[in-house]
C-alpha cells in the first residue's frame, strides 16, 4: 500500500500497521523468515474486501535517543549496541544459522517495535477501538539476545511501554503460535501486572524447548505464566478445546485492560516447522473467540499481532482470518482464492476435509468430551491461583 492510498485515522476504524520499512525484516533468500510473508497476507487480505475496513499507519519514525529509549525498556543497552552492530557475536545470538547476520536487519526489528508500540498506543489512548500489526510478535527475543528468528521482543517492548508511560495496571498477553512465546514469558516472569498465555507444540519435541505446564511465574507472580504444552499431531477439537476451556476463565479472573495476542500461524497442518495439525477453519475459530473475549474482558481493547508460520499460503489465510476477526469480518469457509494464487493449490480460503462440528463450533459445548492431558495437567498448575477448580480433579 503506497501512502497516497493511507487512509487517516477515523474514530471507531480499527488501525492496520503496515509500511515498507517492517518489509525489510529478513533473514536471507533460502531462510524461513521473509517479509514476504506479511505483503502475500496483506495482499489476500485485499482480494477479500477486509483492508478497506482498516485506518492504515506506517511505524512512526524515531530518533536514535527515542529508539534508545523504547528498546531500553526490555533489552539491554549491550545487546541493542551489539545488535546494531550488526556483526556476529555468540554472547548475543547474532551470526548463527537460525540468526545470520543481514544487512538493515536491526533498523528493520527496531521499525517493527516502533508499530507495535503505535498500535498499543492508539488502542490504549482511544484513538482507535483495536488494532493489528502483522509484522509484529517476534516472541523468541530475550532482553540480552537475539533468539528464535527475532532480534527484538515488540511485544514486550509495547506492554511494558504500557505499564511504565501509558499508567496500565493489568495487561493479558496470549500467544497462539505452534512455539511457546518464552521471550515474552521470561521478561513478565515476576510481574503480577502482566498475565502471559501460550499455546503451543510441546517443548519435548519443538523450539525452544520450554514451556511446560509446571512454569507458571515467579513467587511473586505465581499463576500469572500460563502455558498449555501440546503433543505431536494435535488435531483441531483438543486445539479448540484447551484454548476455550482455558482463556476464558483466566480473562475473566485476571480482568485485563488490554489483550496483547500473537497469532503466529505455524499450528497449521501443512507448516515446515511444526507437527501440529489444525485447519485453518480451527484458527479462525480461535481468531474470532479472541476478539469475543477482548469485547467481553478488556473492554473491547485488543493488539493483534502476526509472529511464526512458514508455509506462504497457510500464513496467508490464516493471517486473513486474524484481521477479519479485528475488523469484524465475517469470512465464510468456502471463499474462493484468487484465480492467480500461486502458492498452494487451494481453492477455497478454508480447508479441505474439516469436520463439520469444527465448522460449527461452540463454545459452550467444549468439554463435551473428556479434558484433555495438557489442560488437566495446566489447570491443576495455574487454576488454585485464581481460585478456579482444576479440570480432571
Amino acid at each position: 500500500m503506497t501512502d497516497s492510498q493511507r487512509t487517516p485515522q477515523r474514530p471507531g476504524r480499527p488501525l492496520l500497521v503496515d509500511g515498507t520499512d517492517i518489509y525489510q525484516y529478513e533473514l536471507g533468500r533460502d531462510h524461513p523468515m521473509g517479509p514476504d510473508r506479511v505483503s502475500v497476507a496483506l495482499g489476500l487480505a485485499d482480494h477479500f474486501g477486509v483492508l478497506g475496513q482498516f485506518d492504515h499507519e506506517r511505524p512512526p519514525a524515531l530518533s536514535p535517543t527515542l529508539t534508545d529509549e523504547m528498546l531500553g525498556l526490555v533489552h539491554t543497552g549491550e545487546y541493542v549496541a551489539a545488535a546494531r552492530r550488526n556483526a556476529p557475536s555468540a554472547e548475543f545470538g547474532l551470526g548463527t544459522e537460525d540468526n545470520p547476520i543481514v544487512a538493515g536487519l536491526p533498523d528493520a526489528a527496531a521499525a517493527i517495535v516502533s508499530g507495535t508500540v503505535a498500535a498499543a498506543r492508539a488502542v490504549w489512548e482511544g484513538r482507535a477501538p483495536r488494532a493489528a500489526h502483522l509484522a509484529g510478535g517476534l516472541h523468541h527475543a530475550f532482553p540480552e539476545r537475539m533468539a528464535g528468528f527475532c532480534m527484538y521482543n515488540d511485544a514486550a517492548v509495547a506492554i511494558r511501554w504500557l505499564l511504565e508511560h501509558g499508567g496500565a495496571r493489568r495487561i493479558a498477553y496470549i500467544d497462539l503460535d505452534a512455539h511457546h512465546g518464552d521471550g515474552v514469558e521470561r521478561i513478565f516472569w515476576d510481574d503480577p501486572r502482566v498475565l502471559t498465555i501460550s499455546v503451543h507444540e510441546s517443548g519435548l519435541y519443538l523450539f525452544p524447548g520450554t514451556g511446560f505446564a509446571s512454569d507458571i511465574g515467579g513467587v511473586e507472580a505465581a499463576g500469572t505464566a500460563v502455558n498449555i504444552a501440546l503433543p505431536r499431531d494435535t488435531d483441531d477439537h483438543t486445539w479448540l478445546q484447551v484454548i476455550h476451556a482455558t482463556i476464558p476463565p483466566l480473562l475473566q479472573k485476571f480482568r485485563p485492560e488490554l489483550i496483547v495476542s500473537q497469532h503466529g500461524a505455524d499450528p497449521h497442518r501443512a507448516d515446515p516447522l511444526a507437527d501440529l495439525q489444525v485447519s485453518i477453519d480451527a484458527m479462525g475459530v480461535a481468531y474470532r473467540s479472541m476478539s469475543s473475549w477482548a469485547r467481553q474482558y478488556a473492554g473491547g481493547k485488543w493488539v493483534a499481532l502476526g509472529g511464526g508460520g512458514y508455509n506462504r499460503d497457510s500464513v496467508a489465510r490464516a493471517w486473513t482470518h486474524v484481521l477479519a476477526a479485528v475488523a469484524g469480518v465475517d469470512l465464510p469457509a468456502d471463499a474462493t482464492m484468487p484465480t492467480n494464487w500461486g502458492h498452494a493449490p487451494t481453492r477455497t480460503l478454508g480447508d479441505e476435509g474439516v469436520d463439520a462440528d469444527v465448522l460449527a463450533f461452540d463454545p459452550n459445548r467444549i468439554m463435551a468430551e473428556r479434558p484433555h492431558p495438557a489442560l488437566v495437567q495446566t489447570s491443576r498448575a495455574v487454576f488454585p491461583y485464581w481460585g478456579l477448580p482444576a479440570y480432571g480433579a
